[in-house]
This record gives C-alpha cells, structure tokens and sequence, in this order.
C-alpha cells in the first residue's frame, strides 16, 4: 500500500507531459501510446526490482539499457527522444521509491517542467530547420546562401550541404534559419487580389 501515493504520483506527471504538454503541441497519437507503454513498464519492473533483494542497482542499469535502444521502426524527432527520456525518468524515479517523499514529488514536477519550458511554442519560434533539394549544384556557399534566404524568407544561421548532384544538377542540403517578417509591397497585394478575382 505505500507504493499506491508514488504510483498514483508517477501516473499524474506522465499524462501532464503526455496529454497536457506533448500532445497539444505535436499531435502525434502512436507516441502517446509509446510514451504511456514504456512509463509504466518501466514503473511496474523498477517497482518490482525495488522491492526485492536485487536492488536499485539493476533497476538504474535496467536504465541504461532502455537508454541505447535505438527505435528502428520511425524516425522520431530530437524532442521525442527528450519525451521518451522523461517518460523513462519518471517510471524509474517513481518505480524505486517505497514512499512518496517530497524530494520525489519534486524531480517529477522539475521533469514535467522542463520539457513544458524546453518545448514550449514561444521559445525560439522565429527559428526553423528545414532539409531541401535544390534543382541548382551550388558549390560556392554564398551562393547557395544568397539563394535559399529569399526562398525561405529569413536569415540563414547555419546550413549544411548534404549532397551535391553535379550530373542531375542538385543539391541536398539541410538549414537553420530565422524567419524575418518581410515588408508586403502594394504590386504583391495587387497581384494576389487579381488572381483571387480570376
């Protein structure tokens, strides 16, 4: 009956970052499923090994192994690895306490907050990435970067060139760059009110 308050903790935080935190922003169904499945596996084995004689030591190692698994079935984001981690943190964190203590309560609290604040919309949102195929082999960088900020309509921070097609005249390469609101000319407007009547 003592691990009923950690649990009933460890179940709280996870649907906060799952439901509250991960979903509104990213609405990707099949990793709320993922992130609840691995929690509370990872609560319901830490809990067990807590309990007996093995100790905390092969729960922190169970750790470490789910830690490298490498999921080979999708291609999961930087930000969905930092959740898949947090989900791992509270079920192990929750799995290996007897008792709900204050100190606990507050790393998951410190977890949850993390990610709110890591992930959150407003935090660098004039920042984008974006990988692109240009019909155009650019070997000169300044070219490339004079080409790709009018396209993207920002300032280009960081690009890296991928590939270079000289052949089939292409180019592969993946940019970082700060959106940067554009005046609107009146011919722009102008042009965009003709096609709408037309």
């Amino acid at each position: 009956m003592t691990h009923l308050p950690v649990i009933a903790a460890d179940l709280i935080a996870i649907a906060i970052l799952t439901f509250a935190v991960y979903f509104p922003r990213h609405h990707r169904r099949d990793l709320v499923v993922a992130f609840l499945g691995v929690n509370v596996g990872v609560l319901a084995v830490a809990t067990t090994l807590g309990s007996s004689t093995i100790g905390a030591g092969l729960g922190l190692g169970l750790f470490g192994v789910l830690s490298i698994i490498r999921l080979r079935s999708d291609e999961i984001a930087q930000h969905e690895v930092a959740y898949y981690f947090a989900a791992l943190a509270l079920g192990l964190l929750s799995g290996l306490e007897q008792t709900l203590t204050g100190l606990t309560v507050a790393l998951m609290a410190l977890i949850v907050a993390t990610l709110f604040v890591g992930d959150h919309p407003r935090l660098f949102s004039k920042h984008r990435s974006q990988s692109m195929r240009l019909d155009v082999a650019y070997v000169d960088e300044t070219a490339l970067r004079l080409h790709l900020e009018p396209l993207l309509g920002g300032r280009v921070t960081n690009l890296l060139v991928k590939e270079v097609d000289l052949v089939n005249d292409t180019t592969l390469v993946e940019v970082r760059y700060k959106v940067e609101p554009t005046p609107v000319r009146h011919e722009d407007v102008s042009h965009l009110a003709t096609r709408v009547r037309a």
